[in-house]
């Protein structure tokens, strides 16, 4: 109509439709560039007829040598290609500790406890003002050494745990699976601070009587983000070991590790730590792709250990009174923050979709020539992954990872229900999460999971899985008793 005003351009189209429009793309770029070469080469045979076409093969004047060669060529070539391949590395199956109802510690029984054991008030209600802001529920649980009045931590204590734990996850990874222990050829058990003599690995096979000639190993002192260096171990053993079975065991050992003095940096561990393990099959036998849940795409490892300020954020020392504690610095979530980008910078070129890759490196150019003021081009790696499982350490951790990854409240979900339920269960936490995913009916066939696990040294270290088949509901787990409850609201302070 005459007079009427013109639509606004930001109005009248939908950017976002643009955006995508140009993220498919970046992303097909090869697929659409190579139609029109082969429409045109098609076009060109059509219109050159089968005359011409057997007059151009004779041309060639090919005899049976030339064409046996070529094929031998092409075979060889292809044999090569598909021998140097990686093998596939599938996780079969895993199960979680679920510890029991007696081991318990609401934050009543804990404040309780520890006004009994700590005659300094200041300690006391430095705990109490950690547990409140922690995100940590009621139905936690520690080790029953952990529940006398002083603390047991001793030796035997302390393989009681051990025991408890791993035979707990590893029987009911036989039960699910079906696995004879024979058939176990590759044995990764990852505990931080509890190293005995014989090791927790030989403990495994002693118990379980498996082969004399497995190969085993026992990971000690490399911190939470120690059960992604076990995967990776048991990743790089199953490429030269083919059509072998590997155990992967992740845990950590409360018992020993309860600390009795007054420092506050090292009475958060208290707080914060809970009892938990993992048990995950994993193979390379072809035939276990079709039961197999995911399959390994990609571990990536970072560590700042040649830094001194990351080496010593987590350390285990001894304070002035003697007793043995971990020391947790102020600077560990900007450390931790700085492992994330160096992982992140290696991880994003093998998972990102073309378009955000660009979108990074057009904006790191514009900084460097243009404006070196100009807000870094934060990849979405929503893009890249359905499922984000990030190291349940604290709820600074995840406030800070999710904040800087600028994932939705969903997406860390997972994280914030482990911790509320079952603690920071060190290096199996990450399963937990996992085992959340599923039990919520989440995971579909071709889902993609970020493990992000951080670790004293300073380490982070990330896994990549893809989903071979839906998990179907009910999943039998941790969750299987209290999966309705969840998730929960967790309010940023509980009183206590």
């Amino acid at each position: 109509m005459p007079g009427a005003p013109l639509p606004e351009f930001s109005s009248s189209v939908r950017l976002k439709y643009v955006k995508l429009g140009y993220q498919h793309l970046v992303d097909n770029f090869a697929t659409f560039l190579s139609i029109p070469v082969m429409v045109a080469v098609g076009l060109e045979l059509v219109r050159r007829g089968p005359q011409e076409m057997v007059g151009l093969w004779r041309a060639l004047e090919l005899d049976v040598i030339h064409i046996l060669c070529s094929v031998f060529v092409i075979v060889f070539v292809a044999t090569a290609y598909f021998m140097s391949r990686p093998r596939p590395v599938y996780l079969v199956e895993y199960a979680c500790f679920k510890p029991p109802s007696n081991c318990r510690v609401p934050f009543s029984t804990f404040m309780e406890h520890t006004r009994l054991i700590n005659s300094d008030e200041k300690s006391v209600q430095f705990q109490m003002r950690i547990l409140e802001r922690s995100g940590l529920g009621e139905e936690t649980c520690l080790p029953p050494a952990n529940h006398y009045i002083p603390p047991h931590p001793t030796m035997e204590a302390s393989r009681a745990e051990a025991q408890l734990v791993i035979f707990s996850a590893i029987d009911d990874l036989i039960r699910k699976t079906g696995l004879k222990p024979k058939d176990i050829d590759i044995l990764v058990v990852n505990c931080s601070l509890f190293s005995p003599t014989p090791s927790l690995s030989a403990m495994i096979i002693n118990k379980y009587k498996l082969r004399s000639n497995i190969r085993s190993f026992n990971l000690s002192g490399m911190g939470c983000s120690a059960g992604l260096i076990s995967i990776d171990l048991a990743r790089d053993l199953l490429q030269v070991h083919p059509g072998s079975n590997a155990l992967v065991i992740s845990t950590e050992i409360i018992t020993p590790n309860f600390y009795a003095g007054n420092q506050r940096a090292m009475l958060l561990p208290n707080c914060l730590f809970r009892m938990g393990a993992a048990a995950i099959l994993l193979s390379n036998r072809r035939r276990d792709a079709g039961r197999a849940k995911y399959r390994l795409v990609h571990v990536v490892r970072t560590h700042k250990g040649a830094d001194d300020r990351a080496y010593r954020c987590v350390y285990e020392e001894e304070d002035a009174e003697g007793h043995t504690g971990i020391s947790l610095s102020k600077d560990l979530m900007a450390i931790a923050g700085e492992a994330l980008k160096s992982n992140i910078t290696t991880i994003g070129p093998l998972v990102l979709p073309m378009s955000e890759q660009l979108l990074f490196f057009l904006t790191l150019v514009a900084r460097k020539l243009i404006n070196p003021k100009r807000k870094p081009y934060i990849p979405d790696f929503k893009k890249a992954f359905e499922h984000f499982c990030i190291h349940a350490g604290g709820r600074a951790v995840i406030d800070e990872l999710q904040k800087n990854l600028e994932l939705s409240a969903e997406h860390v979900e997972a994280s914030r229900m482990t911790l509320h339920r079952f603690g920071n269960t060190s290096s199996s936490s990450l399963w937990y999460e996992l085992n959340y995913i599923e039990s919520k009916g989440r995971m579909r066939r071709g889902d993609r999971v970020w493990q992000i696990g951080f670790g004293s040294g300073f380490k982070c270290n990330s896994a990549v899985w893809k989903c071979l088949r839906s998990v179907r509901t009910p999943v039998d787990g941790p969750w299987s008793d209290c999966i309705l409850r969840y998730p929960v609201h967790i309010p940023e302070v509980v009183k206590l």
